[in-house]
């Protein structure tokens, strides 16, 4: 069994820098004296810290600002071009990419409309974005430190495998990953894929309705339903990656011919093309599940009659979740949950029947952007402490 870690000088020196770091990342630029206040620290092993982080390229100087008599004092703040964040979300009609800098700002977006018919077509597709997006932010693939990809399905990082994802053809082929991972990470960036639905939840509640928040699901609907589930602010995978797959969670409903006593899976009949399909059936025209919502907003009985049955399907799910973690919080998301003005209320009234203690519901804000804003936060996660691990001072011009 290893021992405690011994206090050496340079260990302390390390967890000086940590400590002066998160400071800056947490509360913002600062001076010295503010900084030593902050965290407890000598204003010496302050100055001896942000000196060592400077020299490293993870902090600079910003100006100076006045604090009581004598002369002004130094502005540190975060160097967010230390380091550089890829993230990436694979829909089943669009493939978005974003670049951000260390604080999370986005210095290039790439979106193109995803009409890959193989996963090695995918894989082409989504490298080509990423190189684009990077290039178009004036960078080199080696600045990238961290990518993450968000995907319909069940990642299986051991066997490079994404499981149930029948919307994205060809990508549940064995190994897939490792070859995305080959395509992207040639210059040693870290990758991480992830499912989408967690990752909306991860961005509605880093940037979105959700903050704050320490127990809530993100229900997605669109074209497939998913789940993603935040626990204490942390993201609930479950033991095999699989929280939040409802696909095939009953409806309640059961079918007849050769599947006759098998329950209905949720999402043949709460996804968009049952939607659309339950429409029809009662004498819409609609398209798509947009035009059924749109036809509901003017006051169409029969959209009207549609939007309720979906929404007793949602509340059914939200009734189960509910049973068992008891979120604080239900946010829609996906093209279906998008709607939230015209589920919201409906879902309610069902839940009411169900259970005293009913999440409240609403929509998410960050709309088609929530699952790439959870990989850009997932990523800058990883990112800053990669930069901070692999920090090196700068060699000097004279150096050189």
């Amino acid at each position: 069994m290893a021992g405690p870690r011994v206090g050496t000088p340079a260990n302390m020196r390390e967890l000086n820098q940590r400590l002066v770091l998160d400071r800056l990342r947490t509360g913002g630029e600062a001076t010295r004296p503010r900084i030593a206040a902050d965290t407890g620290l000598s204003k010496p092993t302050v100055g001896q810290a942000l000196l060592d982080l400077e020299q490293c390229g993870l902090v600079r100087a910003t100006g100076h600002s006045p604090e009581g008599p004598g002369r002004a004092a130094v502005v540190y703040r975060v160097a967010p071009e230390a380091g550089h964040v890829v993230g990436v979300d694979i829909g089943r009609r669009s493939i978005r990419v974003a670049v951000a800098d260390l604080d999370g700002s986005v210095v290039a977006r790439f979106d193109e409309p995803n009409r890959c018919r193989s996963g090695s077509a995918l894989v082409e597709t989504v490298g080509d974005a990423v190189g684009r997006a990077v290039a178009s932010a004036g960078l080199e693939p080696a600045d990238v430190v961290a990518t993450v990809v968000g995907t319909q399905g069940i990642p299986d990082a051991r066997t490079g495998t994404v499981h149930r994802a029948p919307n994205l053809p060809g990508w549940e082929r064995k190994g897939q990953l490792h070859t995305l991972a080959e395509r992207l990470c040639a210059h040693g960036s870290d990758l991480v894929v992830e499912n989408d639905a967690n990752l909306c939840a991860v961005g509605e509640h880093a940037l979105g309705a959700a903050l704050g928040v320490d127990v809530l699901v993100c229900l997605t609907v669109g074209t497939g339903i998913g789940m993603g589930v935040l626990v204490g602010g942390r993201l609930f995978r479950g033991a095999h990656g699989a929280a939040g797959e409802i696909a095939d969670l009953p409806a309640g409903a059961r079918v007849s011919g050769a599947r006759a006593h098998r329950p209905v899976p949720m999402e043949d009949v709460a996804s968009a093309h049952a939607i659309v399909a339950r429409a029809r059936a009662l004498g819409l025209t609609a398209r798509s599940a947009r035009e059924v919502f749109l036809s509901a907003a003017d006051g169409d009985p029969r959209a009207l009659r549609v939007v309720e049955e979906e929404a007793a399907h949602l509340a059914h799910v939200v009734a189960a979740v509910t049973a068992v973690l008891d979120p604080r919080l239900i946010v829609l998301g996906g093209g279906i949950g998008s709607n939230a003005a015209l589920l919201a209320g409906p879902m309610r009234r069902a839940l009411a029947a169900t259970t005293p203690f009913a999440p409240e519901i609403v929509a998410g804000q960050l709309g088609s952007d929530a699952v790439l804003a959870g990989a850009v936060t997932t990523a800058l996660g990883t990112a800053r402490e990669l930069v901070f691990e692999r920090r090196e001072p700068r060699r000097t011009a004279a150096q050189a």
